[in-house]
């Protein structure tokens, strides 16, 4: 019974080994059929904003003082900041073409085509949205982390 209990898991290791290191299609973009599909999205934005600065006000006038609900706080902040950064650069896209980029040997050498122009630029700061979400998800780890640590403490005492 061990061994197939060994055997078992080492090939779901194996399984989640082979699809780490050869990945097929990731998916991971989704393109939205137009111009519904936007608009919907776009509300997903405001809505999504809407409920982390709720969330926000609500911690502030709460009892909450730990450490934990602080970084939830920033969480909400640097989230709210790239719904406003995402927000805007879905709004940008319809005014850039395609043949606005230059891609020479793929995705990840795109660079943009000449003349530059404000909604260029725009555009391009838009797509570097990471640098509001990955802090955001720092945090939010941070705060799972202290409100968890913080609950076990009160219930040690």
């Amino acid at each position: 019974m061990d061994l197939r209990k060994n055997t078992h898991r080492m090939s779901l290791i194996f399984l989640l080994l082979v699809l780490t290191v050869f990945p097929g299609n990731a998916w991971a973009v989704q393109s939205h059929g137009a111009p519904e599909g936007l608009y919907v999205h776009q509300l997903a934005h405001l809505f999504y904003t809407a409920s982390l600065c709720y969330l926000f006000w609500d911690i502030r006038r709460s009892a909450f003082r730990s450490r934990g609900w602080l970084f939830l706080q920033v969480f909400c902040v640097f989230m709210v900041l790239w719904n406003m950064v995402a927000f805007t650069g879905h709004s940008l896209a319809s005014h850039v073409d395609s043949s606005d980029f230059i891609s020479e040997t793929g995705y990840l050498s795109t660079r943009l085509q000449g003349p530059l122009t404000s909604v260029k630029l725009w555009f391009y700061f838009t797509k570097l949205d990471h640098l509001f979400s990955v802090p955001a998800l720092i945090c939010l780890y941070l705060a799972m982390k202290g409100i968890y640590c913080s609950s076990c403490q009160e219930e040690e005492q």
